[in-house]
């Protein structure tokens, strides 16, 4: 018996096989769960493929947080696919305009680019959680991925903004659906070699910061910690656990410069 055996999760942002959308997805099914991926786009095409080589291939849909028809339909679209209600949510959507919003250009941003990073990374917690609600079982278990924006990074810029307000709507999130028996947490997740963060001007100075600083080291090609942790957060072994961050960093976040 899996620790998620018998629940329906949701894992949305799945892309390449590098992600930690992928890593959870595939933990997640191996500790019982019925899983149904998402993705957006362009990345459809990408997601189709790489889910079609996994051990066993997982019903993958299509959700565009920016689309409300997307949005209203989330209920009918999952139940095609599963019975029983949902049991959690995975968010790992985030984007951001390389050229305008990253990269050391945060002083310059237009209103429309921030807005635009806000929307998809943060505000799209909300929305997708309030669209799936008709269907979330009790004791169910959402969770998003972050990179620690209590503190500015060099390059990241509006994301980081944009991870600041997705860690501050958790965090309401845990308020308003902890009476209804719904958890809300985030995972900070160190870097990982992902084709997000290849698309951040600069990023692969990250690698060195935490090479140089994380106590436990750090592995920017191993998604399966991070992964890992979100499947125990899924699991009914943090059932008081609300409101939360937990760090997957190799404990860099409690160094100091």
């Amino acid at each position: 018996m899996g620790i998620l055996e018998g629940k329906n999760v949701l894992v949305t942002g799945v892309t390449m096989n590098s992600s930690i959308a992928y890593a959870t997805a595939e933990i997640a099914q191996r500790e019982g769960a019925n899983v149904v991926v998402s993705a957006a786009g362009r990345a459809v095409s990408l997601a189709r493929r790489v889910v079609a080589r996994m051990e066993q291939p997982l019903p993958l849909v299509e959700l565009d947080v920016t689309d409300p028809e997307h949005l209203a339909n989330l209920p009918e679209t999952l139940g095609e696919h599963l019975e029983g209600g949902l049991d959690g949510i995975v968010h790992s959507i985030a984007f951001a305009d390389p050229a305008k919003a990253l990269g050391g250009a945060f002083l310059s941003t237009d209103w429309e680019s921030v807005s635009k990073a806000i929307e998809i990374s943060a505000y799209s917690l909300q929305s997708i959680t309030m669209a799936a609600k008709p269907m979330l079982n009790t004791g169910a278990s959402i969770v998003g991925l972050t990179f620690d924006a209590r503190v500015s990074w060099p390059s990241y810029d509006w994301m980081g903004v944009a991870k600041a307000a997705l860690e501050s709507t958790s965090r309401y999130l845990a308020r308003y659906l902890g009476p209804d028996g719904i958890r809300s947490n985030l995972v900070a997740a160190g870097p990982i070699d992902t084709m997000a963060k290849k698309a951040i001007p600069g990023s692969a100075d990250f690698n060195a910061i935490w090479s140089e600083r994380a106590p436990l080291k750090w592995d920017a090609t191993d998604a399966v910690p991070a992964g890992k942790a979100v499947v125990a957060l899924l699991s009914d072994w943090f059932p008081a656990t609300t409101g939360e961050m937990i760090h997957v960093d190799g404990g860099l976040h409690s160094t100091g410069a």
